[in-house]
């Protein structure tokens, strides 16, 4: 049989699965109306399970496929019940009442960052809000902690480095706390090796810094040998540094950070990647969308069962969303259950988005959204 002739034999068939699939659709809406007169959820598991493993059976030898393709014309016959239905979501409320402007020039602003003067993050603080109070912390639990109290407006935090990954202690604060993420920004970092001004580099033998400075510049300092001690911050390090007056000591701090401190430059740019750059979030404790946000987080568990994963990630492929991030995080208090923080191209004013999104909040056993910023 000729190439031309079973290309037109699939065109032939591809009209009929269109008209069947289009039949099947209309039923969908009947489906709608009439779980809108029972008050019936759109999910139901138990029966979208007994079709998917009859059609399997169907399918014979391409039982598998057939059911990854059936798999796919349930989430597009349950997106459209959602259209038809548009229930009374908490989540859709959210997004409609959510502040439109992000206010970031007001001197009334009051700002957590970790650090002092002069690190990364107190310098990604004072760029997004440049005329806002700062109150360094010690830590990111504090951080997270002036939000709950109502002591600061936002936080803002590091979440990813180009070199060092994910900053995995701040995922699991985002995780616990579900704060909305209202705001991001991507600072180049250039680290710096600093010591007080009696040192020279040859006198460098220990070397502080906070995980992720050791992480970004592992290279530099594998090659020089030296010993590294973690510390709570790059600027914490400065100010240990500086405290301790040791000859032999160095910190892994900005520049800022070291003229704060009155510590001396012995080597700049010393990171692994010359194009090392660090992605900052801004927290709040109320929902902000503005007109051009672009980017959407979530978290959420899965459902106990084969497949789970696959399915939600076809739901955005089916819509057409990038994924620009997805990681795992251990649910608090189960074993080997997992939280999964995602991230994806899109505005939530959009009403498809917005449903889409609505429609997994009702699905998922557990769906916090996090932000569109």
């Amino acid at each position: 049989m000729e190439l031309k002739s079973i290309r037109e034999e699939i065109d032939n068939i591809d009209e009929q699965i269109v008209a069947l699939f289009k039949r099947r659709m209309d039923l969908s809406v009947k489906v709608a109306e009439s779980k809108i007169k029972t008050g019936s959820p759109v999910l139901n598991a138990e029966r979208e399970e007994e079709v998917l493993s009859n059609i399997e059976r169907l399918g014979g030898e391409y039982g598998h496929y057939a059911r990854l393709l059936y798999g796919n014309v349930m989430e597009l016959s349950r997106d459209l019940q959602y259209t038809i239905i548009n229930g009374n979501n908490p989540l859709r409320d959210i997004i409609k009442n959510a502040e439109r402007t992000l206010c970031t020039d007001s001197q009334d602003l009051k700002v957590a960052c970790l650090g002092g003067e002069g690190s990364n993050s107190h310098l990604a603080a004072m760029k997004i809000f440049p005329n806002a109070e700062v109150v360094l912390q010690k830590n990111f639990d504090k951080v997270f902690g002036k939000v709950e109290n109502n002591i600061c407006d936002f936080g803002v935090l590091p979440v990813e480095n180009s070199s060092a990954g994910s900053v995995s202690r701040v995922y699991d604060l985002i995780l616990k706390y579900r704060y909305y993420i209202v705001g991001e920004i991507e600072l180049p970092i250039e680290h710096c090796l600093c010591a007080i001004p009696q040192t020279d580099i040859s006198n460098i033998e220990h070397v502080l810094s906070h995980e992720q400075g050791l992480a970004q510049c592992s290279l530099f300092l594998s090659e020089n040998g030296f010993t590294t001690q973690k510390v709570s911050s790059t600027s914490v390090a400065a100010q240990t540094v500086a405290a301790e007056k040791r000859i032999n000591w160095g910190a892994i701090c900005t520049k800022e950070s070291a003229d704060s401190y009155g510590l001396k430059v012995l080597d700049k740019n010393i990171q692994n990647n010359d194009d090392n750059c660090t992605r900052f979030i801004v927290i709040s404790k109320k929902a902000i969308i503005t007109e051009t946000a672009d980017k959407v987080s979530l978290c959420f568990s899965l459902p106990n069962r084969p497949g789970s994963l696959y399915t939600v990630l076809c739901r955005f492929s089916s819509h057409g969303f990038d994924l620009t991030k997805i990681e795992s995080r251990p649910l608090p208090h189960s074993q080997f259950d997992y939280l999964f923080y995602l991230d994806f191209v899109g505005n939530l004013h959009d009403e498809e988005n917005s449903r889409m999104i609505c429609s997994l909040a009702e699905e998922l056993p557990e769906f916090s959204f996090l932000g569109n910023y």
